[in-house]
Order: C-alpha cells, then sequence, then structure tokens
C-alpha cells in the first residue's frame, strides 16, 4: 500500500488540546507514514545510566506526532484507524522509575536496561531475548474539553492506553469529539506485557505506517478493537497467581510471585525480572465471580528464561 503523506517526528506535542493546529490534513483514505520519538522524547540516549533517571523531565514524556486533521471526521463519528506497519529503532529502553509502576514501594531505586534490534528479536543488555511484537502505546484523538490535558493518563478519547494489540494489522477505532478528530500518536514499544507492570515496555521510537478512515456516525462510549490474529503470545506459560478480595492487590502479589519464580529459574535480579514481566509478562483477571475473593494471573513464556 502506497504512502500517502508523512509526518516527520518533530511535529509533537504534549498535551492533549483542541487548539492545537493540525500539522497534516488529510482525506478519509489516506495512508500516512508517521515518525515517532521514544517516550523520554529524547531525554535517555544509548550511553545513559540509570541515575539519569532521577533528573528526568516528566513534562517532556511521551511526546506524540500530530494532530492530523482528518477531513469530514465530526463529533458523533468513530475515526478507524488500520495500523498497517511499524518500523521500531535500533535501540530502546526499559526502566524502573522511583515512585512510578506497580511494585513503586518494592523497587525505589532507579534501574536502567537498553535493548537492541537484532533481527526479529529485541536484546536487553542483562541476557533477555524476546521476540519483537511492536505496537502504539499513545494514540487518540483531541478531547471536546477545552484543553491543555495530561498526556500519561488514558482517556475516552484514547491517548495513553498502552494496549499491545493496537499493532500491525489491527484496527482501533477512536470516539470523534472536534470538527477533523485530530489523531496524534507516540510512545512506541518493542515489547511489552498486558500491565506494563514496571511502568515502561520496551520504549523505542518508530515509524508507523497507518490507515485513517471516517465512519459516519458511529457513536463510540469508549475506543473500540479489532485485533491481527497473530498477535497474542504463543506458550506454554508460567503463571503465577495473587487471589483476595481486590484485584489490584491481587495483581500485586501475582506480580511479586512472577518475580520470585524468575529469580528461583534465572540469574535475573529482582529488578531486571520485574521488568521483564513489564515487557513480557501478561496479567489477566483469571475469575471474577466467586465473591468473595478474585484471582488475577500474572502469565510469562516459559521459553523466555531459557538464555
Amino acid at each position: 500500500m502506497a504512502t500517502e503523506a508523512h509526518l516527520t517526528r518533530e511535529a509533537h506535542h504534549r498535551v492533549w488540546d483542541a487548539e492545537i493546529s493540525p500539522a497534516l490534513s488529510v482525506e478519509s483514505g489516506t495512508t500516512i507514514e508517521v515518525e515517532t520519538q521514544d517516550a523520554s522524547g529524547g531525554q535517555l540516549s544509548r550511553e545513559s545510566q540509570s541515575e539519569a533517571l532521577r533528573t528526568l523531565d516528566f513534562a517532556g514524556v511521551n511526546p506524540v506526532t500530530g494532530p492530523i486533521f482528518v477531513e469530514g471526521a465530526e463529533a458523533g463519528d468513530a475515526l478507524r484507524v488500520t495500523i498497517i506497519d511499524i518500523a521500531v529503532g535500533a535501540w530502546g529502553w526499559t526502566a524502573n522509575i522511583p515512585g512510578f509502576g506497580l511494585l513503586a514501594d518494592q523497587f525505589p531505586d532507579p534501574h536502567l536496561v537498553r535493548s537492541y534490534r537484532a533481527g526479529s528479536f529485541i536484546v536487553m543488555d542483562n541476557g533477555v531475548r524476546l521476540p519483537t511484537l511492536p505496537f502504539v502505546g499513545t494514540i487518540g484523538v483531541a478531547p471536546a474539553e477545552p484543553g491543555p490535558h495530561s498526556i500519561i493518563p488514558p482517556r475516552r478519547v484514547g491517548g495513553n492506553m498502552d494496549t499491545r494489540f493496537v499493532a500491525p494489522g489491527s484496527r482501533l477505532y477512536l470516539p470523534v469529539e472536534v470538527a477533523g478528530a485530530l489523531l496524534s500518536l507516540g510512545d512506541c514499544h518493542a515489547s511489552q506485557g498486558d500491565g506494563e507492570v514496571c511502568g515502561t515496555a520496551v520504549e523505542v521510537g518508530a515509524t508507523v505506517t497507518l490507515r485513517v478512515d471516517v465512519v459516519k456516525d458511529r457513536r463510540l462510549k469508549f475506543p473500540f478493537l479489532e485485533t491481527h490474529p497473530v498477535s497474542d503470545r504463543r506458550g506454554p506459560f508460567l503463571v503465577s497467581m495473587g487471589v483476595g478480595p481486590d484485584l489490584l492487590t491481587a495483581a500485586r502479589d501475582a506480580t511479586a510471585g512472577m518475580i520470585e519464580e524468575i529469580g528461583r529459574r534465572t540469574r535475573l535480579s529482582p529488578v531486571d525480572a520485574y521488568l521483564l514481566c513489564s515487557v513480557a509478562g501478561d496479567l489477566r483477571i483469571q475469575e471474577v465471580v466467586d465473591t468473595p475473593n478474585w484471582v488475577v494471573g500474572m502469565h510469562l513464556e516459559t521459553a523466555l528464561l531459557d538464555f
């Protein structure tokens, strides 16, 4: 499919705001190539060490490229975004950032691990080798509510959803609230587990090829996704579990259990095991009907620990 428009990573912004002028205007049905920055917004490099995380400016993280004005899009429509391809950069990073993540109280110190592209794999500098499963972490349209709004939390119109199925071959539908939709995207990941438990995935710069289509009068309350059939893991899996009356506590317990098991099976430190859970472990609600206790499982491909 031929690319009909191109947007460089220099055309970026760091808040959601319907008043931001479009960087590009296209017709419905256009195929666009969009360059994105990594989630640090260039604050981290191949040479960065863990201490650089202490001075990370959160006002500069998660830049998104755009906005893209799609002609004909109006409030009450949906914007269908078909992800055609994601070409990730040559290197990426994963970090434990103090005060951030599901187990922030257990891992208070900064820890940075770099990754490098090796064919169809990502090799982390702690020895972990992962299949490359790229997706767009942050993608959304402008909210109608007057801005600016933080880019960090996801919202009704999309944003920082970190849903790993927004991957090549998938189609994402976003509820349009303003004329032209004003689509922006960034925060691409080369690999991530469901939950992104440490707060970061394999964070990369990337070039995303996508197609935008206006779906008239498709009144969505929230984003809706049609996934590609090969976008999930292969297995077999190790599954640690958390059981109790609170889903968040159960998620923490399941994650802590997997960190312990990784340490038992490999030479990884607890913090590196935590990062592995974030980039490749999937948190899943396994039972939510047998009151008063629910079950959350952390799934990790067994083969990932063979190194």
